[in-house]
């Protein structure tokens, strides 16, 4: 199982998977140049849902399909110091994907 987490730092914000820098994957999509962060929803945010989503699932367009949703529901409500876990992202994309998961708008 994968462990996802985020924290603000001194040097900026970081977010690693299983202790590892995670990827931006601006390879699939680049929502914006600087770099991705948390709390509010908006470009940057994005960005981070679209690299959880791509390392978490495997598929590129399946990530970007889901990029909105998660990102109002879950990366746009993460803390300062956040963590999650493969089945925490499973519950997140299987609770949008049932309609039990509302998007703030």
């Amino acid at each position: 199982m994968k462990k996802f987490n985020g924290d603000r730092t001194i040097d900026g914000v970081k977010a690693w998977v299983d202790g590892q820098l995670l990827d931006q994957r601006l390879d699939i999509h680049r929502y914006t140049p600087n770099g991705y962060e948390w709390s509010y929803e908006g470009d940057e945010p994005r960005q981070l849902a679209l690299a959880i989503l791509a390392e978490h699932l495997g598929d590129a367009a399946a990530a970007k399909a889901l990029v909105e949703p998660f990102m109002k529901a879950v990366v746009a409500n993460f803390d300062n110091e956040w963590e999650m876990t493969s089945a925490d992202v499973d519950a997140a994309i299987n609770a949008l994907r049932g309609g039990s998961l509302r998007a703030a708008s």
